[in-house]
């Protein structure tokens, strides 16, 4: 292998394997200088047309002995001195050095070089899975209360390593194509161990969302009419980046089959995506003037991301975020005091555990309100080592302070604040367990309470279905409120207002319910992407834990007028159309430009080769015939002929 210094520095020749030292008798065609990147396709055919190699630049001795192992033929280096001291390529095993086990060893290593190539599949796999499961942490993100909060907390802390590792078995995709180019990707143990283990992990939790939370898949399709004109126009932006890997096999690929494998697949989807948008409807593609209002807030709960959930701080902080009306749970206290909790025991949000930990896991309604008015309601939501929301902003010092010092409200202290700021009220009416005092009268206790508060009759959501014959006839204003009952039997029932699951509404028939003018609300609503779709959708309130974001909304997200949007999709399908066919066209020119250029070197090189090799017998033949015997000792040679007279 011949060394030429760079930069100035004298050439110097390195020997190491009987290589070709001859470069300067070839033909300038047939010398090409190229850089240091062993692409086995290229070198090979480049040697097989009889080029001499020249590498640029090579400085390191691992290249420098891959340069070797390949019979390059010279290369350029600004370390010539340290290059010129190897004798022997790095690295470089001979057959006859190879142990013997090597030779034992060799047929198994085949074999799992083929279980590589099977073990392929579930890296793709897992990666899939999840990105599934990243989905769902998304989702809880505004099913926090829809979930148990145990498994929330798990899912979202096992979807964030999930995904982290999900992101390094993107690289393993890679490995597909690896294996496609005759390489070998050989795992550690440890990280197949980890593979299967995530594909374990991630099928249980999918399991388990699948028997227990069916419903939150409706999630998915629910958010396709949000980010659907999106999504299309980012899928055609990724179609037109994988067109260049595309083309470059669908032009190097020499079987037909295997060109209709891989190329049909892809230029229907790219038609699909070409005309997907006159088959799908978004709401959120609609011109402003048929915008509806924005829908009203009602405090889930309060403001449970700002205070402690069902106190009067909580309630206090929604009025302060101008909600437009306040939702909580009723209880019955075993001496019939209506008082405000969630939970039907008392371990989560209160101090019973601390108090009368042997009875924590009692009802709620088993407790005389004597004692349910000394329990703490807040030091949960300060010193708790979870935040009750992932995604809640720390309290201010006061706020702190005010809420560890947080009780149980009643039901009359709710409708006062509620009364004062005139805010609307919609609650949950639990009903007693057997043996309680008031367990079939537990309704009129409660509307005793309400008219006993003096609120006004109109400003009562009044949600319980249970005795509604002698609500109505007891307080004929409360304004009724039903379920996702058949519209028939809401306007059997004269209910106007329903609260509703929004997921459950959006796949039940929205426009019915619109078309027969029934006020809707929904819950829980906490993104701003939900809440962008009701307001587009033209649903009248919402109940939202995440008072403060939505209320500085004043647009509703991912929203265009479909006159921007069919502008965006031509001028993007056109665009794309001129991409992909400029791609396509270049890999084709240059592959045909590739295989002129190849053929003809070829030949010349083939032609050439032939006449050296004939003018090389030719002068050793002269060589051979011309050649005098070789003089005998103490002969003279003769003089040589004088030259003729002119």
């Amino acid at each position: 292998m011949v060394g030429i210094g760079h930069g100035g520095m004298v050439n110097q020749d390195i020997q190491f394997t009987k290589m070709p030292l001859l470069v300067q008798e070839v033909k300038i065609q047939s010398f090409i200088s190229l850089q240091h990147e062993p692409i086995r396709h290229v070198i090979s055919d480049y040697k097989a047309a009889n080029f001499t190699i020249n590498l640029y630049i090579v400085n390191e001795p691992w290249v420098f002995s891959l340069a070797t192992c390949s019979r390059i033929n010279s290369v350029t280096t600004d370390n010539i001195q340290l290059l010129r001291q190897i004798n022997y390529p790095y690295y470089s095993m001979k057959n006859s050095d190879k142990p013997e086990w090597w030779h034992v060893a060799y047929p198994y290593l085949m074999a799992v070089f083929k279980v590589e190539q099977l073990f392929c599949p579930f890296m793709v796999m897992a990666f899939c899975m999840s990105v599934v499961l990243l989905f769902m942490w998304i989702e809880t993100s505004n099913e926090y209360n829809g979930f148990d909060w145990i498994l929330v907390l798990l899912v979202h802390s096992f979807a964030e390593f999930i995904w982290n590792l999900g992101c390094l078995h993107f690289i393993a995709i890679l490995g597909v194509l690896l294996i496609r180019e005759g390489y070998e990707p050989y795992l550690y143990w440890c990280h197949k161990i980890l593979v299967m283990l995530v594909i374990l992990i991630c099928t249980f939790f999918l399991s388990v969302l699948c028997i227990y939370w069916n419903d939150r898949w409706l999630t998915l399709g629910l958010s396709l009419k949000v980010f659907a004109p999106h999504v299309h126009l980012t899928m055609i932006t990724v179609m037109v980046l994988l067109s260049w890997p595309v083309a470059f096999y669908l032009i190097h690929l020499e079987q037909e089959a295997a060109q209709v494998v891989i190329g049909l697949p892809f230029f229907l989807i790219l038609l699909f995506l070409f005309v997907v948008p006159w088959g799908f409807y978004s709401p959120c593609v609609e011109n402003e003037n048929k915008l509806g209002p924005k829908p009203g807030l009602f405090g889930h709960r309060g403001a449970p991301m700002l205070a402690p959930e069902n106190t009067m701080m909580s309630f206090e902080k929604a009025v302060e975020n101008e909600a437009f009306g306040l939702e909580t749970d009723v209880f019955l206290s075993i001496d019939e005091v209506p008082f405000l909790m969630h939970d039907h025991n008392l371990r989560r949000t209160t101090d019973i555990r601390e108090v009368r930990p042997n009875e924590s896991y009692s009802p709620s309604s088993f407790f005389y309100w004597n004692f349910l008015s000394t329990l703490n309601a807040g030091k949960w939501f300060v010193d708790s080592w979870k935040r009750p929301f992932y995604n809640m902003k720390p309290l201010s010092k006061a706020d702190k302070e005010k809420a560890k010092n947080q009780r149980i409200p009643k039901l009359s202290d709710y409708l006062e604040i509620a009364r004062k700021t005139n805010k609307y009220v919609i609650f949950d009416l639990n009903g007693p367990p057997p043996k309680h005092p008031l367990r079939n009268t537990y309704v009129r206790r409660v509307v005793d309470v309400i008219l006993a508060s003096k609120i006004e009759q109109r400003m009562v959501y009044w949600l319980p279905g249970f005795d509604r014959g002698y609500v109505r006839w007891k307080a004929p204003n409360f304004q009724h409120v039903g379920r996702l009952d058949p519209i028939y039997e809401l306007k059997r029932e004269n209910i106007s207002i329903i609260n509703v699951d929004y997921k459950r509404l959006f796949h039940n028939g929205l426009s019915d319910y619109k078309a027969a003018n029934i006020i809707i609300n929904l819950y829980i609503v906490n993104e701003p992407w939900v809440f962008s779709l009701a307001w587009c959708s033209r649903i009248n309130s919402v109940t939202t834990d995440n008072i403060v974001l939505l209320r500085q909304i004043n647009y509703p997200y991912y929203s265009m007028t479909p006159k921007y949007y069919v502008f965006l999709w031509v001028l993007l399908d056109c665009i794309s159309a001129v991409f992909i066919f400029a791609i396509f066209y270049f890999h084709w020119w240059r592959e045909n430009l590739r295989e002129q250029v190849f053929e003809r070197t070829s030949s010349y090189t083939d032609t050439g080769s032939r006449r050296s090799k004939r003018r090389k017998s030719e002068k050793i033949e002269d060589y051979t015939v011309t050649m005098p015997p070789p003089s005998q000792v103490g002969e003279s040679p003769e003089p040589p002929a004088a030259p003729p007279e002119v």
